[in-house]
């Protein structure tokens, strides 16, 4: 796969530091049983929850921190962010032509089967459907991959472990997870954390105060509520993270909170002076 096919399509990680991460349940002990097993799993949730981070964390925890041969996997983690575009071409492998010869190059699910990483296939619906057919086979007894260009059926690696991940709520009925490939997975489902904790999530991934910290998350918190009114995404942790950055950098609360929540989750006048109230009365 060329250089740039392979940035796009897969990202091999190697996870030389813990990513942090606060649970916000059982999450972690139920990967961990999942894993222990082979299950597959499925991540739901809204975006920017931390689906990502918890599989970047888990990565970590189960390939560098667990005393086991497992440490010494270089990239425990091949992180696919899927799209419309994505073909299983893209997921398996191609041929490519190198000098005078042709060879054949896997591609990141491919690696992963092969060296026993973790795969993850994030907002897996948004790939074509005929791609994400590739996965059945790995995620039921006979954990093989069919790799068709090459008339080879690839026995996964006994490490091996395929997670993928969508967001419910964003959907639409014609891109939603067919019940043939659902029902594979053992299905974890996340959502944005209460109010004492998200604060906790801010103040530790941005250094603001714990007070700035508070006060973003309960901005967080009320245009959430704005989805009572129409409004279908809330803001994400992610984005209340990033308004804490541009803070402790230097920006004005106020206008942070302008050109990191209101003006990022939508286009709508009405909503972006709804989002500009709330961080009225919540800000100094």
């Amino acid at each position: 796969m060329s250089g740039s096919v392979e940035t796009t399509k897969g990202q091999a990680q190697q996870l030389t530091r813990e990513p942090w991460y606060l649970p916000l349940g059982d999450e972690i002990e139920v990967f961990e049983a999942a894993y222990a097993a082979r299950l597959p799993v499925l991540l739901k949730g809204p975006t920017g929850c931390g689906k990502t981070r918890f599989v970047e964390h888990m990565a970590w925890r189960l390939y560098r921190h667990a005393d086991t041969p497992r440490r010494a996997l270089e990239t425990p983690l091949m992180t696919v962010a899927c799209h419309e575009d994505l073909t299983a071409t893209d997921l398996v492998g191609r041929h490519l032509l190198s000098g005078d010869e042709t060879v054949w190059v896997d591609g990141p699910l491919t690696r992963a089967v092969r060296t026993g990483a973790i795969c993850y296939l994030d907002e897996v619906v948004e790939a074509r459907k005929d791609t994400t057919v590739v996965v059945h086979a790995l995620t039921d007894h006979r954990r093989m991959l069919p790799i068709e260009k090459r008339g080879e059926l690839l026995d996964a690696h006994p490490d091996f472990l395929l997670v993928i991940s969508y967001n419910p709520g964003y959907q639409s009925v014609l891109k939603d997870l067919k019940p043939s490939t659902r029902q594979r997975f053992v299905s974890l489902e996340f959502d944005y954390p209460s109010v004492p904790v998200e604060s906790t999530i801010i103040a530790h991934e941005s250094g603001v105060a714990p007070e700035v910290a508070d006060r973003l998350a309960l901005i967080g918190e009320k245009v959430r509520n704005l989805r009572e009114h129409g409004f279908e995404e809330g803001v994400s942790t992610r984005l209340l993270v990033y308004t804490a950055q541009l803070i402790a950098g230097g920006i004005a609360p106020r206008r942070a909170c302008d050109v990191a929540i209101a003006r990022a989750v939508t286009d709508d006048r009405e909503v972006q002076q709804a989002v500009a109230e709330i961080v009225d009365v919540l800000l100094p």
